[in-house]
C-alpha cells in the first residue's frame, strides 16, 4: 500500500475522524483510524461501536490497500508535518512509513481482521440546513443530563413531524426545545430519535458551515442508528434505547404575565453577583414594573444586589433561580432581548417553572423558535 496526499488535507481529515472517539478506550482496537486506498481516492474512519466518522479526500494512489493504525497519534503527527506533499507506504515488515519533506515516521500498524465492520446507512433521510441545524443543538444541547444514571437524559430527542424537525433535551431541572425546518423523506410519517448529546454536538460544530445536512435514521432493535452527511464527510451514531419523557406538554399555551430585560445587561449582572453565591446555591430575583432586582447572600457574610431595566406586564414576582442554568439559557436565546414568562400551574404547592424565549424589542416577540422552561428553587426565607 502506498498513496501520495496533501497534507491540510490529510491533516484535516485525521482530525475529524479522531474527534469521536473516546480520551480512554477499554479495547485498544477501537484507537485506531482505518485507512484504505482505492483508485477512487482515500477513506478514513474511525468507529467505537457507539460513533463512526467517516471521509473520502483525494490522494494519488500508486498501491491500493487498506491499513490501521493509532488515530490520535496520527492525528498529532499530521498536524505538526512541514508545508509539503505526505507520502504513506506500508513497509515490507508491515511497519507504516510517513514522509514529509525531511520528516520522516515509522508507524506500528493494528491487525485489520481484528476491527469492526463501519455501519452502512441506507434508511429514510431528509435535509436540514445545516447553520440552522448547528444553531438548534447549541441552543439545545446544554440543557441534556451529564449523570450515566438515567441514560434517555443524556440524549438530544429529534423529532421529525411533516416539515419540522424538533430538538428537545432536560435533565428534569430544565427543557430546551428548538424547531428548524426539515425537507424531503416522507412528510406524512413522524419519526424520533434520542441522540447523545455529545456525538450531537461534534455533528453541529463539524458541519455548522455546510449547506445541507442529509439525516439518515436506519437500523432495528439493539442496533438503531442515525447518520448526518455533508459533503465527503459521515458520522453514524447509535440511537439511546429508552422512552424520553412527554416534557413538551410542560409548555404553557399562553400566558401574558411576563417581563422582558435586556439580554446582555441581564447576563452581566447575574454574572456579577452570582460570584458570592455557594456553588449550587439559588440566585433571588424580584421583578417589579420597572426592574429587576438580584439579591445573593454566600458564605462568609458575602453579599451582593444590582438591578437592570425591566419591562413586567402582571403582578410583581420573586423567585429563586439556578444562575448557571438561566446564563446557559440567556446564551442560547440569541436575542437582543429575552421575554421571561411566569407561568401558573393547578398545583398550589409546587412552584411553577419561568419559560424563557427570545424578544426583539420590549414590545415584539422573536421569530425564533427557541423555548426553554427552568424551574425555580426553594427560597429560604
Amino acid at each position: 500500500m502506498k498513496f501520495h496526499v496533501n497534507r491540510d488535507v490529510f491533516s484535516e481529515a485525521v482530525s475529524f475522524v479522531v474527534k469521536l472517539l473516546p480520551q480512554r478506550n477499554p479495547q485498544p482496537i477501537l484507537a485506531g483510524v482505518l485507512i484504505e486506498a482505492t483508485d477512487e481516492g482515500l477513506s478514513l474512519a474511525a468507529f467505537d461501536y457507539e460513533a463512526s466518522a467517516r471521509t473520502v479526500i483525494e490522494a494519488t494512489v500508486d498501491e491500493p490497500g487498506t491499513m490501521l493504525v493509532h488515530g490520535r497519534l496520527l492525528s498529532e503527527i499530521a498536524s505538526r508535518l512541514p508545508n509539503a506533499p505526505i507520502e504513506v507506504a506500508v513497509d515490507d515488515d508491515g511497519g507504516i512509513a510517513l514522509t514529509c519533506g525531511s520528516a520522516r515516521f515509522t508507524l506500528a500498524s493494528m491487525p485489520v481482521q481484528e476491527y469492526p465492520a463501519i455501519p452502512e446507512v441506507n434508511g429514510e433521510s431528509g435535509l436540514v440546513p445545516a447553520e440552522d441545524f448547528a444553531t438548534a443543538i447549541a441552543q439545545v444541547a446544554f440543557a441534556a443530563s451529564r449523570d450515566d444514571v438515567t441514560p434517555v437524559l443524556t440524549g438530544v430527542q429529534l423529532e421529525v413531524s411533516g416539515t419540522d424537525l424538533s430538538l428537545v433535551a432536560t435533565d428534569r431541572y430544565r427543557v430546551a426545545l428548538r424547531d428548524i425546518p426539515w425537507g424531503g423523506g416522507s412528510a406524512a410519517e413522524s419519526t424520533s430519535a434520542l441522540v447523545p448529546a455529545r456525538t450531537l454536538q461534534e455533528v453541529g460544530k463539524t458541519f455548522a458551515h455546510g449547506g445541507d445536512i442529509s439525516i439518515a435514521f436506519s437500523g432495528a432493535g439493539d442496533r438503531e442508528i442515525i447518520a448526518f452527511t455533508a459533503g465527503n464527510k459521515t458520522v453514524t451514531s447509535l440511537l439511546i434505547k429508552g422512552n424520553f419523557p412527554p416534557v413538551r406538554r410542560l409548555f404553557p399555551e399562553q400566558t401574558e404575565h411576563h417581563a422582558v430585560v435586556n439580554t446582555a445587561e441581564l447576563t452581566e449582572a447575574v454574572r456579577r453577583v452570582s460570584l458570592v453565591l455557594d456553588r449550587s446555591a439559588p440566585l433571588r430575583f424580584t421583578f417589579t414594573a420597572d426592574s429587576v432586582t438580584m439579591d445573593a447572600s454566600g458564605s462568609e457574610q458575602a453579599r451582593a444586589s444590582e438591578s437592570v431595566d425591566a419591562h413586567l406586564v402582571g403582578e410583581d414576582v420573586t423567585l429563586g433561580l439556578n444562575p448557571q442554568y438561566l446564563l446557559e439559557s440567556l446564551g442560547a436565546v440569541r436575542s437582543e432581548f429575552v421575554r421571561i414568562t411566569f407561568t401558573s400551574s393547578d398545583n398550589a404547592n409546587k412552584l411553577s417553572p419561568v419559560l424563557i424565549t427570545s424578544q426583539t424589542s420590549v414590545d415584539q416577540a422573536g421569530s425564533d423558535t427557541f423555548k426553554y422552561l427552568l424551574q425555580p428553587n426553594l427560597l429560604l426565607r
